[in-house]
């Protein structure tokens, strides 16, 4: 494995990390507080995004107060020069700063207490200052529950009087439901899906992965370990624990004891990672997995100038370019909280493509067609079509770098499954 180029160590500015959740507004260096919206009734909802050099991604959740929430609108107001490109889980547009954003049909009831959430992806040039006036209304947000008085007549008798003219022998007339779909259909499903391989890890009974994974250690073993983690989960009660330490020789992985070459060429895959490091200047790797077609060296997931990236490690390529307008194109792998990451590899077109916690990174897509500062270089190999044939998890450094991992609910099928 190669050892990043000094030009793909440029530094970039920090993502910035903007959060409305508090009760006044703050300011800390890379995170941003302001108020939570409320409605009367006690609908809420709040704006978490991260941000990097040129774009952002954001996520927002909708709770419903003390009664169920019927149908859900939240509006806000850009504190920068931010667009929005794409969106999912609700309609969004935009009219300047203003956005507004309506739910979609499959996800408009929410139970009292429950919540929903959606997101945007968007670009800005100037500013990515935090939005302000953040507002919910929605069928249930202004009502709140009452107590019905106590009856001023007594019960009607338990028996009822016979009726004084006889039922309808035929039903009422109904309105039939709809004989084409709504116009939008929800993203990929959770869990499992479609998944040929999916595991949360929750048949490890031990502290050290068995059974359908093996802790590896390529090259050489030094401070990295892999362990069964019993108090950190996204779901279940168990995850993989990954210390990652920095320094070549600490590599670490553990590997999902199967043969996945069954799959086929075209691939997807999605796994729920939680970290505590922003990833670094210099290249690290947290997903790696074998080429057979391009003798055998591993096709990498990992980071660079503290930006996600993918790395062939036969050429060192990268996806995307290590240019500053190529990293600004890609985004940091947000910390402390579970991110789905998921990715498609087509190896019958040599195509790849990856999202984060559901929306597509223009940066981290190779589509066959080379672009400047993102698949240019990954696509000067002509004919790249990948065989993968294993999948592996954990934590390679390769000069600086260290960092704790956790993975869960881990999947890899022929269609997309979803977070």
């Amino acid at each position: 494995m190669r050892v990043s180029t000094p030009y793909r160590r440029a530094r970039l500015a920090a993502g910035l990390a903007v959060v409305l959740a508090a009760t006044t507004a703050v300011t800390v260096t890379g995170l941003t507080l302001a108020p939570t919206a409320r409605a009367a009734g006690g609908c809420q909802a709040s704006y978490v995004a991260n941000v990097w050099p040129g774009g952002f991604t954001a996520s927002v959740r909708v709770t419903a107060g003390d009664t169920p929430l019927n149908g859900w609108t939240v509006s806000w107001t850009y504190g920068g020069d931010q667009r929005i490109t794409s969106g999912w889980n609700a309609q969004v547009t935009q009219s300047g700063a203003a956005v507004t954003a309506v739910n979609m049909p499959y996800n408009g009831s929410v139970p009292a207490g429950g919540s929903v959430e959606f997101g945007v992806q968007g670009t800005y040039a100037g500013s990515a200052a935090a939005p302000t006036g953040i507002t919910v209304t929605g069928a249930g947000c202004g009502v709140a529950p009452t107590t019905p008085p106590p009856p001023t007549t007594p019960p009607p008798p338990t028996t009822p009087p016979p009726p004084s003219t006889p039922p309808p022998t035929t039903p009422p007339p109904t309105t039939p439901p709809p004989t084409t779909p709504p116009p939008t259909t929800p993203p990929p499903g959770t869990g499992c899906g479609s998944a040929a391989f999916c595991d949360g890890f929750e048949d490890q009974t031990g502290g050290t992965p068995s059974g359908a994974w093996a802790v590896s250690y390529p090259d050489c073993q030094g401070a990295g370990t892999a362990t069964v983690d019993s108090a950190v989960a996204r779901t279940g009660s168990r995850s993989v624990r990954i210390n990652g330490a920095t320094g070549y020789c600490n590599h670490v992985f553990v590997r999902a004891n199967r043969d996945l070459s069954g799959l086929g060429a075209v691939r997807y895959g999605r796994f729920w990672v939680r970290h505590t490091t922003a990833l670094p200047t210099q290249h690290v790797t947290f997903l790696a997995m074998r080429d057979a077609n391009d003798g055998n060296r591993d096709l990498r997931m990992g980071g660079q100038n503290g930006a996600l990236q993918w790395n062939r490690a036969s050429d060192d390529a990268t996806l995307p370019e290590q240019s500053p307008a190529g990293v600004a194109l890609s985004m940091p792998l947000p910390t402390n909280r579970w991110t789905c990451v998921e990715f498609l590899v087509d190896g019958t077109q040599g195509r790849l493509q990856t999202w984060v916690d559901g929306a597509a990174v223009t940066g981290l897509t190779a589509d066959g067609t080379p672009t400047h500062d993102v698949d240019g270089q990954w696509l000067n190999r002509a004919n790249w079509r990948p065989n993968l044939t294993d999948l592996r998890l954990g934590w390679e450094s390769y000069g600086e770098g260290a960092d704790t991992l956790w993975f869960d609910d881990v999947a890899m099928g022929g269609s997309r499954i979803g977070c």
